[in-house]
Formats: C-alpha cells, sequence, structure tokens
C-alpha cells in the first residue's frame, strides 16, 4: 500500500530471511520508504533477489502508457542490509536479469544508508549485471541517489556479476555520496561480444555504467580492491554517443586489479568523455 515500512522485531538486529523477492506495486501509495532502523538484514538466503521493481510489469500494476517514464513509485530503501540476493538463474540476457538484491525499473530509486553484502547476478553475459543493484529508466532521467552506503567492504563480503559487481545500470544517471565500494567483482568476460567461447562481460568491477545521455557523479567516496576480466575495474562508463558526464570530487579510487582499455587506473571511458575530477586520488 506505501507509505512507510518500519519493522517491529524488537532492539537486537534480526535477519529476515526471503524466499522470493519483496515486490513493490505500481499503484500503492507514490512515495514507499522501507526502513530498517539499522537493525535489519534482507536476505535473498542464496536462493533469491531481494526486492523489485518495475513500472513496466502488468503483473505489478501498469499504471501508464509511458511505464518507463513515469514519477512513481518513489522508492527509498535505508538504514538497511542486504545480503546473500541471488538472480543467477533470472534470464540472463533478458532485461529483469542481474539485480542480485534490487531490480529497479521507471519511478525513482533512493539508497540511503545501506550495506551490499554477498549478493549475486549471472555470472556471464554482455548486458546482464549488478551483482547487488540493476536499475533501468528513472522519471525523467533524474539520479538515483546512493548515499553513505557500503558494497562489499571486506573480504568475503564482495558483490558479484557479470558486469557491475556492485552497481549495474543502461541509461541511467548515478549520484554517489560517501559510499564505500570494495571487494566486489565483475566475473563475466570478452567484454561487449561474446566470441571465441567466451560469454561477454567482465566490465565495472564496481560500478557498470552504460547508455547514452547519462552522468555519473561520485562525492567523498572510496572505491578499492575492485576486479575484472575485461574493463574498468573501478568504474566502467561507456556512452555510445559520447554525450555523458563524469564528476569524481574529494575520492579515492585505488588498487583496483585486472582488466585493460582504462582512460585513467581503474576507469575504462571514452577519451572524449566530459570528465571533471577534483581533489581525489585515482591511482
Amino acid at each position: 500500500q506505501g507509505g512507510t515500512i518500519v519493522f517491529d522485531c524488537g532492539p537486537d538486529p534480526v535477519t529476515i530471511t526471503l524466499d522470493q523477492p519483496a515486490k513493490i506495486f505500481n499503484d500503492a501509495k507514490p512515495d514507499v520508504t522501507i526502513d530498517g532502523g539499522g537493525l535489519i538484514t534482507l536476505s535473498g538466503g542464496g536462493t533469491s533477489r531481494i526486492l523489485y521493481m518495475n513500472t513496466c510489469d502488468q503483473d505489478l500494476h501498469w499504471t501508464t502508457s509511458h511505464c518507463n517514464d513515469q514519477d512513481h513509485p518513489r522508492l527509498t530503501v535505508q538504514n538497511l542490509t542486504f545480503a546473500d540476493g541471488n538472480a543467477i538463474n533470472i534470464s540472463n540476457e533478458g532485461e529483469r536479469g542481474g539485480g542480485g538484491a534490487i531490480w529497479a525499473r521507471g519511478g525513482r530509486l533512493k539508497i540511503v544508508n545501506c550495506r551490499f553484502f554477498n549478493n549475486h547476478c549471472a555470472y556471464g553475459g554482455p548486458d546482464v549485471g549488478g551483482g547487488a543493484v540493476r536499475v533501468f529508466d528513472q522519471y525523467r532521467d533524474l539520479p538515483v541517489y546512493v548515499v553513505n552506503s557500503t558494497f562489499g567492504g571486506a573480504q568475503g563480503y564482495g558483490n558479484e556479476g557479470s558486469n557491475g559487481g556492485g552497481i549495474s545500470s543502461i541509461g541511467v544517471s548515478w549520484t554517489i555520496i560517501n559510499c564505500l565500494f570494495s571487494h566486489n567483482r565483475a566475473t563475466g568476460s570478452g567484454a561487449s561480444s561474446p566470441e571465441d567461447g567466451l560469454p561477454g562481460g567482465g566490465n565495472g568491477g564496481a560500478i557498470y555504467n552504460d547508455g547514452n545521455t547519462m552522468t555519473l557523479s561520485i562525492t567523498g567516496t572510496l572505491i578499492e580492491n575492485n576486479n575484472v576480466n575485461a574493463h574498468g575495474s573501478a568504474i566502467f562508463f561507456v556512452t555510445n554517443d559520447y554525450t555523458g558526464n563524469i564528476s569524481i570530487e574529494n575520492s579515492v579510487i585505488r588498487n583496483n586489479t585486472g582488466g585493460s582499455w582504462y582512460t585513467l587506473p581503474g576507469i575504462s571511458m571514452h577519451p572524449q568523455t566530459r570528465q571533471k575530477i577534483t581533489d581525489s586520488v585515482i591511482e
């Protein structure tokens, strides 16, 4: 029904294990906030994606003819841990593949003070991705906000998927503030074109950002110890028509490994990409 969802589970940390994804319905109240109060872990138990929102899924009540550009649901997840989500067996190259913890299309998505540990999606394929989070389409191309959140953070806690061990998107802008991405991995191989027996993928150890006319803004963020097989051990940012913008401020990107085709250490992007990098360490 929308509104704010909180958990009355007592004063101690609690893990809630789902055997199927929780779903956001499109005809509920337009604003939906899921607040774990810093105590709740939502787990896929290693077998299930955790959260699914799709304004173009008629099973979730298709409410407009322009489903990919409607202004709701406006979903905020905050003060939660998402762990052991699994979208490995959800159509590798179908548009609903990827997103071991969260898959979202349309409306708006904000992630605030959350942790993502050990989430997985398909291990190979040129377009599928988002070990933790996968996003398509946001209302009026507004950015997804990710604030004070951790993706991985230590050995054994990282997220994995063919492209974008942490987050992955097609044609979506992101604003990332005060976050940590470490020990995530893009597991695919062969990059954008499967050949020679390789499945494709392996781009964006932490972040995979593909499409056109998009912006990636990173502030106060540490991206380290992520790994790829193909390109962008920290960030893969490719706009097919060279219209994208990338901004990195007061951030550190270091010690990311694997891959090739680097414009900056750990960052794969076209040389024509508009860049603004200030007060940051990239090595």
